[in-house]
């Protein structure tokens, strides 16, 4: 049985599904939404959720809600959603919130709302991600940014399911010290390696002989028939098995059409065994196995699926998934790039952009550090931010170029998030130098100084309402999110003088903007983490 963890007092998806219960009433199926939350600063002033009179006219006529209903929903819901105002209007239902009181709430209480939000089991939850680009030891120049799409993929996906309370397992487990490996790292890609990867021979060895002995292989008990058989087979095969068979004895769904038969090598089966292993040392009622793939290699998994499946006789309980990246096509000059190539190739641009802009002060350990973190950054949110199933076209092209001042890349998040770490380290050294009082406890801050934040603190907000993680997962919710802030706090920053003259009767207004701030370094932090990226303390 699994319960929900606990949860922050407010959320968007919590008030929404408040509120259309309460309109709604027992009984009514739901048809279409009827409550939508307002984004824009200038229509947050009057309003945070609008139920429009053509939504409304589906439940009431003329659309028009019954007094008695609205004083329920605010005797109801008043202090648990922090409403100040419910009214009917020629265009709908207005609901607005008490700001002041949900700042406090949720600026006072942040690490409430970034912390994840886990479903808490008796049972053991295991998950294996088995990242298929990396399965046969190829050296890093084999990989494609199509390959690389999928390793950062699993990447995060990692990181996403612990912290949902998963035991997650990465595989193949590389050998230390191996190319691919140091490729990785310069990635800032963490991947399980050991020094010496464990053979599995005995498995392999059993493989074989499950497959000699299997109705679905082309060698069957034929003994008499096997030599011929072997004889005509490619020299690196060592079965051929009826895969097409199989899924029709078997009932399954969702496979290719056109599998029909397979060569059996060798390195099909170290997969499977390393798979098998990492099952075995689990020791789980049922373990999840997912396979990251591209699409051009989703026909040559679907093959080590159903292999599997053949050879586990039922002894362990194992779900197979797949999650499909899409192809990535390279533009320009530089079309036939690898991953590798793809790296250097950004390295080279964000090694040039710093230098354009901070001169000779772009030397030492310091500075290459940074320019690897941003370079990291960079080449993540490229293949990340769009939905992983979906094709993805990335321009190479010389003349363009990366830096902060586009608003839709890693540079623009991680120098946003440079300049929050700038205004708090000037604010430290400010209260050293005793030009500003300390920084008071959060119950002492009024947030009704807060006027022109709304939007900033919605956005805010909105992190505590994703939920859940399916196989189509939403990485580019992650990118999206991380980028939107990003605008919004540099058009506020920009906007803002967050701090201003050190005269005590400004004081509360600062540090009220100061803790938004701080909130917003925390979501930052929280977003970024999942990304394996890690936050800029200067730019």
């Amino acid at each position: 049985m699994e319960t929900a963890a606990f949860a922050p007092e407010f959320s968007l998806a919590t008030c929404s599904a408040a509120l259309e219960a309460a309109l709604r009433g027992p009984g009514r199926a739901p048809d279409g939404r009827v409550w939508f939350k307002e984004s824009s600063g200038r229509n947050l002033k009057c309003r945070d959720w609008i139920a429009p009179r053509a939504a409304l006219s589906k439940l009431y006529p003329r659309g028009q809600v019954p007094e008695d209903l609205i004083e329920r929903l605010l005797s109801e819901y008043r202090h648990r959603l922090y409403i100040q105002s419910c009214k009917q209007t020629g265009n709908g239902l207005m609901l607005l919130l008490d700001h002041p009181a949900l700042f406090t709430q949720v600026l006072g209480n942040i690490l409430l709302y970034t912390r994840p939000l886990k479903v808490l089991s008796t049972k053991k939850k295991c998950v294996i991600l088995n990242c298929a680009p990396l399965q046969g030891n190829k050296g890093p120049e084999s990989l494609t940014v199509s390959h690389l799409r999928a390793i950062l993929l699993v990447d995060h996906l990692a990181i996403v399911l612990r912290q949902q309370g998963w035991d997650v397992h990465v595989t193949p487990n590389l050998p230390l010290r191996t190319s691919v490996g140091n490729f990785l790292k310069l990635l800032r890609v963490t991947w399980p390696c050991t020094q010496q990867t464990t053979s599995n021979e005995e498995t392999v060895s059993s493989y074989k002989e499950i497959l000699s002995e299997s109705i679905y292989t082309q060698l069957g008990k034929d003994k008499a028939s096997s030599n011929h058989v072997q004889h005509i087979l490619p020299k690196d095969a060592l079965f051929k098995v009826h895969l097409k068979q199989f899924v029709k004895d078997k009932e399954l769904e969702g496979y290719d059409a056109n599998l029909d038969m397979a060569l059996v090598k060798e390195e099909a089966l170290r997969q499977i065994a390393e798979l098998q292993h990492i099952v075995k040392e689990e020791n789980t009622e049922e373990c999840l196995v997912i396979h990251v793939v591209g699409c051009e290699e989703e026909f040559q998994q679907q093959k080590i699926d159903l292999l599997w499946q053949i050879l586990n006789t039922g002894r362990d309980r194992v779900t197979q998934k797949h999650l499909v990246c899409g192809s990535v096509k390279v533009i320009g000059e530089n079309s036939h790039i690898n991953a590798v190539q793809y790296f250097q190739f950004r390295r080279s641009q964000m090694q040039d952009a710093s230098v354009m802009k901070y001169g000779n002060l772009v030397q030492g350990d310091l500075w290459t550090e940074i320019i690897s973190s941003m370079t990291s950054a960079t080449i993540r949110f490229e293949l990340l931010s769009t939905a992983h199933r979906s094709p993805l076209n990335l321009d190479l092209t010389q003349a363009v170029n990366i830096s902060t001042k586009g608003t839709k890349s890693g540079a623009f998040v991680m120098y946003n998030c440079a300049r929050l770490a700038t205004l708090f380290d000037h604010f430290n050294k400010s209260v050293q130098q005793g030009l500003y009082p300390k920084f008071p406890e959060t119950s002492q801050l009024n947030f009704s100084a807060l006027q022109e934040e709304d939007v900033l603190c919605q956005t805010t907000q909105s992190l505590s309402s994703t939920k859940g993680i399916r196989l189509t997962i939403n990485t580019e919710a992650v990118c999206k999110f991380l980028v939107n802030l990003s605008i919004d706090f540099s058009s506020y920053y920009n906007r803002v003088h967050i701090l201003g003259e050190p005269l005590e009767h400004l004081f509360n207004q600062m540090f009220a903007r100061l803790q938004l701030m701080k909130a917003l370094r925390e979501v930052f932090h929280t977003a970024l983490g999942t990304l394996h990226i890690t936050p800029p303390s200067q730019l």
